[in-house]
């Protein structure tokens, strides 16, 4: 038997040192308890208060003892499940998993191609294609739904995605009572509460406000899913000269601080309240005043940010596949690729944004289809080289011989098929071939699956019962939010 000898699991780069992550960590440490937070929820600051921290009108100070505890109390993975009982997603070192993202006013209409404002119908559209396609692992809309009751938009957003796909959720609320409504169609789906606790088919997202805020809708839907066991994800949007330090340290410093004192109040309110880090991390662009979404900086903290996470043990949330064009082309195509690979090698755990396009403010299916296939590849590059005696090839080596080929040898017949990774949407015809089938672009191949997943596939079946819950719950939603309409 050999000992010592050392298999690379995966292919993945750091970006920090341990002594890199400690100084950050440290630095952290000394703002929530210097500097502190302004945490604008009264329930938040007595719990806080209550376990020794200092509170001073709605600025609290967090000591480093009380961040420290709520890292020794967070489960170190979490696991969501498909509603269909197919499978699940673990959030754990080296299992990285892709979705879009939420809240773009705009989408690029899959028929037209035009930029129009984002409705209902997308929703279920952008939740089958994610359903279809295969590197996707969770699910988020691409868009905030502008034909409905507006302050419901969250909650029919999550209605659609859940019914068109089995894949689990991210969702978000505007407050305390559609997070609410969500919850209980994540329950229906579910088939009951207890069912839900032991298969949660959803995670949370909330934000708090850079710098060091959590504003009360913010807090109070964390509140919310800590009582009842809702895996949730309390990021930041840091921009560096903006709303954080120009600095990356510093920045880096700012955004665990945000996430931080979110994981703290969690853990009060709920102990083992599965909990993820992370954050939107990049710069403000001096020039055209904009959150760059195609930046490299975005990859380079996101990154850093994974290595921060991996440190004080918690699953990371972070972005990729995004960009600053507003059309499908060749910058949209480098900057979603350079993302997507530095989230894969980073080792984050829930990648977000894939398929934004215009620094977030549209929602593109074929940028989200296009990222599909750049994901396949990163993850080929990122499961490294399996090196044993039969992968050696020594023997099959000596069979061929000089001068010989491998094509007809039972060894490549036996292991081409994992080997090589097989493209859907890339090209390796031959001149005259691509010629001869009409010089099809790699834009076309991208249009063409993706109005042919919108033909053909129809996402999974919801029971009618199911879908009579869910409807109960948005009209019980919408005759909640008239009454609030006649007392304003």
């Amino acid at each position: 038997m050999r000992v010592n000898f050392q298999a690379s699991g995966s292919t993945q780069f750091s970006v920090l040192s341990e002594d890199q992550a400690e100084s950050i960590l440290h630095g952290m440490l000394e703002v929530l308890q210097r500097t502190g937070v302004a945490i604008h929820h009264e329930e938040a600051r007595s719990l806080l208060k209550k376990a020794g921290a200092m509170v001073d009108g709605a600025r609290v100070y967090i000591p480093a003892a009380l961040v420290r505890e709520a890292l020794s109390r967070v489960p170190q993975e979490t696991v969501v499940y498909r509603w269909d009982g197919s499978g699940v997603i673990r959030l754990r070192k080296n299992e990285v998993y892709f979705g879009p993202g939420p809240t773009c006013p705009n989408f690029i209409d899959p028929e037209t191609e035009q930029r129009r404002p984002y409705v209902r119908k997308d929703a279920a559209m952008v939740a089958r294609v994610c359903d279809a396609l295969p590197n996707i692992g969770f699910v988020e809309s691409l868009g905030s739904i502008s034909d409905v009751t507006p302050s419901l938009a969250d909650t029919y957003e999550f209605a659609e995605m859940i019914t068109n796909t089995a894949k689990p959720i991210v969702a978000w609320s505007f407050n305390r009572d559609t997070c609410q409504d969500i919850h209980r169609i994540g329950i229906a789906m579910a088939g009951g509460e207890e069912q839900f606790r032991r298969r949660p088919n959803y995670i949370f997202y909330a934000e708090p406000l850079s710098p060091l805020t959590s504003n009360h809708e913010a807090m109070d839907k964390l509140l919310y899913c800590a009582e009842n066991r809702i895996p949730i994800v309390y990021t930041p949007c840091c921009i560096a000269g903006g709303t954080a330090p120009s600095t990356f340290a510093g920045l880096l410093v700012n955004a665990l601080a945000e996430s931080l004192h979110g994981l703290v109040v969690a853990q009060l309110k709920g102990k083992e309240t599965p909990f993820i880090m992370g954050g939107v991390v990049s710069i403000l662009d001096m020039q055209h005043s904009t959150l760059s979404y195609g930046a490299p900086e975005l990859s380079l903290l996101s990154a850093a940010l994974s290595d921060m996470g991996r440190f004080v043990g918690l699953p990371i949330w972070s972005t990729a596949g995004c960009t600053d064009a507003k059309v499908l082309g060749p910058q949209a195509a480098v900057e979603a690729a350079l993302s997507i690979h530095s989230a894969m090698l980073s080792g984050a755990n829930l990648v977000h944004d894939v398929g934004y396009t215009e620094s977030g403010m549209t929602g593109s299916l074929f940028q989200l289809v296009m990222s599909d296939e750049v994901i396949g590849m990163s993850r080929h590059i990122s499961k490294g080289i399996e090196v044993n005696e039969e992968t050696l090839a020594v023997d099959v080596i000596d069979r061929v011989g000089p001068g010989g080929n491998f094509l007809s040898d039972d060894h490549t017949m036996n292991h081409f098929r994992e080997e090589h990774w097989q493209p859907r949407l890339m090209d390796r015809w031959n001149y005259e071939t691509w010629a001869t089938q009409g010089e099809e672009t790699m834009a076309d191949r991208i249009r063409e699956r993706t109005r042919g997943i919108l033909a053909t596939h129809k996402g999974p079946q919801v029971s009618d019962e199911v879908k009579e819950k869910i409807e109960a719950i948005l009209n019980t939603a919408e005759g909640r939010e008239k009454k609030k309409g006649k007392k304003r």
